[in-house]
């Protein structure tokens, strides 16, 4: 059986149809029949090459939602029918001590969705059953997909770092990261606070969560803000006055990144040391991890806005992301 899928064949360029002979199933993997699959941008630095993991044709897609088709022979968890999601991941080592921690996401040889191997924009995929998440009935397909690396890269952090309702939270950027930020760190009861450069957003803001907006255009306003929050998440992936947001945190608080800015992000330690104030990072989240954040979103109703296309339509709705131009994210139908 040949299975159907979109693939770039060369950097840079447009995916075209293009049909693989699936492996053998594994023992512990399972096979997913697709029903949705969200574009996030890293599939478009995948096809473009931008980090040099890229091999070609390559078939992208890590924001995965179906059904399972089949189980391997030693798969015990997991039947055949059963909706599920998957997410970056698809395989870790199993024996370093991160993975023995369930922080299989740190694993030095953990194996990426699309990297080395076909990814979600295909009939079928096939991958360690550790990795595959039962889905909620309570949750949409469409809604779920994009939470599977978008959706766990906000919540990871809040979770690690202990939010709840003792804490205020600002969220920086109010995309396709950020949306899902403030619905998960209302959800957590933390008091939120939504930045943008964009007003027009605010009513959006507040409509996924936030208790308060911050138009952040020109020095003042982050200003005005000095020693409120606890935690900062930045989501964007761009250029911003990062002193005056590790200004804006409490004593003991943190600036959290999980976007890219451009450029290295170059402040004084002094204020750190003196206030107890940290910088760090945060990449995804472990399967465990993915497990609770889809119950918590669904018990607290938290879903991601989407726009739907087609598996055909994959160029616009690339180009469409490409050029930010999504609320907030783009999901395939296939």
């Amino acid at each position: 059986m040949k299975i159907q899928a979109y693939a770039a064949p060369g950097k840079g360029q447009s995916l075209v149809p293009f049909e693989f002979e699936p492996r053998p199933l594994g023992p512990h993997e399972v096979q997913v029949k697709i029903s949705h699959c969200g574009i996030c941008h890293t599939d478009l630095h995948m096809v473009n090459n931008d980090w040099g993991l890229s091999s070609f044709p390559l078939v992208p897609g890590h924001e995965i939602v179906g059904t399972i088709s089949q189980v391997g022979s030693l798969v015990t968890q997991l039947k055949p029918g059963q909706r599920v999601g998957v997410g970056w991941e698809s395989n870790s080592c199993g024996e370093c001590d991160w993975c023995a921690r369930g922080q299989e996401n740190l694993c030095p040889r953990f194996a990426p969705t699309c990297v080395g191997r076909h990814g979600g924009y295909a009939e079928f995929i096939q991958l360690n059953s550790r990795f595959v998440i039962p889905v909620p009935e309570t949750l949409a397909s469409e809604t779920v997909a994009p939470m599977l690396c978008g959706g766990i890269t906000v919540f990871s952090p809040l979770k690690q770092y202990g939010m709840g309702p003792q804490h205020r939270v600002g969220v920086i950027g109010i995309g396709g990261l950020g949306h899902l930020g403030l619905q998960f760190a209302r959800a957590f009861g933390c008091e939120v606070t939504a930045f943008s450069t964009s007003p027009d957003k605010e009513a959006e803001a507040r409509r996924h969560g936030a208790h308060h907006f911050v138009s952040t255009r020109g020095e003042e306003p982050l200003r005005k803000h000095a020693s409120a929050f606890d935690f900062i998440l930045s989501t964007v992936n761009a250029d911003l006055p990062w002193m005056d947001y590790i200004n804006a945190l409490r004593p003991g608080g943190t600036l959290c990144f999980v976007g890219s800015p451009p450029s290295n992000v170059s402040v004084p330690i002094f204020p750190l040391l003196v206030t107890n104030k940290r910088i760090v990072g945060s990449n995804t989240g472990s399967p465990a991890e993915m497990r609770e954040m889809l119950q918590v979103a669904a018990r607290h109703g938290v879903k991601a806005q989407t726009e739907r296309f087609r598996i055909d339509q994959v160029n616009q709705a690339l180009g469409r992301v490409a050029r930010n131009e999504v609320r907030y994210r783009a999901v395939l139908e296939l």
